[in-house]
């Protein structure tokens, strides 16, 4: 039997996650080439995240480049907006299959895309424009959308996926799809492992084929021990120069992370205690999901769970309820460190923080997770000394500072190291979700270093397997 692949997103960039699986493509080495339909099978449907400041959105509101009313299933790796945030517009398409996810990634995108849809009201009445989904698809969205156990077996057809731990955020999955004893793995995002809540990345070992991720595939992260002590000398410097530190923060892990960081280090004597501002709705919201599956975290902070531990508060925190009180943070006294939302600066509170704070020689922003190319986010973390925020043009003369050990994706090393724990079985990778330069340097090492196929997809290719 064969299976054909065609990648029509996530690559060449980093988000935009959008695969389609055909379960019966060309049979190999067929002399008529004859060619039968089989199941469809969707992983991922992302949004394609940049910086569109006053622009409309016409990237992610473009038509599919397939019929959505033809997949059959739709099985998602995470809750990340670049691997849901096209969903609910595909259903309000016409897709009506099945989604297949964690029970948390269901429940974080509920969330997400309730969040997605405020912020597309205000992006609608600013420029005009209409909106990509409303609250009506995804309604149906969640009607049509099973939850999935880890290592649980699904079978369709003549075929069946499990759901592996990807350790990048709560919930987040490898999927492992079986045919007659040969696997495709799709990773969607890999985890840095060990992380301090999840557990450990789970192991592709059988693979066939993987589908993975790339986003830092040409560099390696700090340490465990050199990001916890970067992070507290940049927060000692934030305290003697009397400034505030900016952390824009994605809602999902990283914020729960860094709380749980920053809660040790008070606990165990290495900080002092200092006002902490989470200035994020959705962080917050996100938080009381975390909270109702820690039975998912790993063996270290559930024993802290049970020792009495609140591991999302510590001395000095306030959570910020409403705008109003998200403005009066510029009034209160400093030092301080506001933790806002969006992790890459494309919208929420953190920008009017930016806005109001760029232009302290004694605020530092810290960046800890990737910033896409033209975000915001990048642009500072490029060192742009002028940048555009709603219409407006601020100098940036606060310090810069990046501490990627804090990322939720694997590095370099670890990448590798995934690929190497297939074993003998696997045949060929594929690398998307990275820019260009990434994704080449990691297919390049996966060939030179342990012998393995690769190559990198463009978008729209498609690549006939046997499966």
């Amino acid at each position: 039997m064969s299976a054909k692949i065609i990648f029509y997103g996530g690559v060449g960039t980093v988000t935009g996650a959008n695969f389609l699986l055909n379960t019966l493509a060309e049979q190999v080495g067929s002399p008529s080439g004859h060619s039968e339909q089989g199941k469809k099978i969707l992983i991922d449907c992302g949004a394609l995240q940049q910086e569109y400041l006053d622009q409309f959105d016409t990237v992610n509101a473009a038509q599919f480049p397939y019929d959505p009313k033809s997949i059959d299933v739709l099985i998602v790796t995470h809750a990340h907006a670049d691997h849901i945030g096209r969903i609910p517009k595909l259903v309000k398409d016409g897709f009506r299959g099945i989604i297949y996810s964690t029970p948390p990634t269901k429940d974080l995108s509920e969330i997400m895309f309730d969040d997605a849809i405020g912020i597309m009201e205000t992006k609608a009445e600013e420029v005009g424009c209409d909106l990509l989904y409303d609250h009506k698809d995804v309604e149906l969205a969640l009607s049509l959308w099973q939850g999935v156990d880890y290592h649980q077996r699904v079978s369709i057809d003549d075929f069946s996926f499990s759901l592996l731990d990807a350790g990048h955020i709560l919930g987040s999955a490898l999927v492992k799809l079986s045919r007659k004893g040969r696997v495709i793995l799709f990773t969607g995002d890999l985890g840095n492992s060990p992380e301090p809540l999840l557990r450990d990345t789970e192991s592709p070992e059988g693979a066939n084929y993987i589908v993975m991720e790339s986003v830092y595939g040409d560099r390696v992260h700090e340490g465990r021990t050199e990001r916890r002590t970067h992070l507290l000398e940049i927060v000692d410097e934030t305290r003697e120069r009397g400034g505030v530190l900016i952390i824009p923060s994605f809602s999902i892990e990283r914020t729960q992370v860094l709380l749980y960081e920053l809660n040790a280090m008070v606990e165990d004597g290495a900080m002092a205690s200092i006002p902490i501002y989470v200035d994020s709705p959705l962080a917050i919201r996100i938080t009381e999901v975390f909270k109702r599956y820690a039975g998912l975290f790993n063996s270290a902070a559930q024993e802290r769970i049970q020792d009495g531990d609140n591991l999302f508060a510590c001395a000095g925190l306030k959570v910020v309820k409403n705008k109003s009180e998200s403005e009066m943070i510029h009034r209160s006294p400093s030092p301080k460190i506001i933790i806002a939302g969006a992790g890459m600066s494309g919208g929420g509170r953190v920008r009017a923080h930016e806005k109001f704070y760029l232009g302290d020689r004694k605020a530092t922003v810290l960046f800890v997770g990737y910033q896409a190319p033209g975000t915001l986010g990048r642009r500072i973390q490029d060192g742009e000394k002028k940048v555009r925020i709603d219409g407006e043009y601020i100098k940036v003369h606060a310090r810069v500072e990046t501490v990627s050990g804090y990322s939720g994706h694997a590095d370099r090393n670890q990448l590798l190291d995934f690929v190497e724990k297939a074993g003998e079985r696997l045949e060929k990778v594929f690398v998307v979700m990275g820019e260009t330069g990434s994704s080449l340097f990691l297919a390049q090492r996966v060939k030179d270093f342990l012998g393995v196929e690769s190559a990198v997809p463009q978008k729209g290719d498609e690549v006939i397997l046997a499966w």
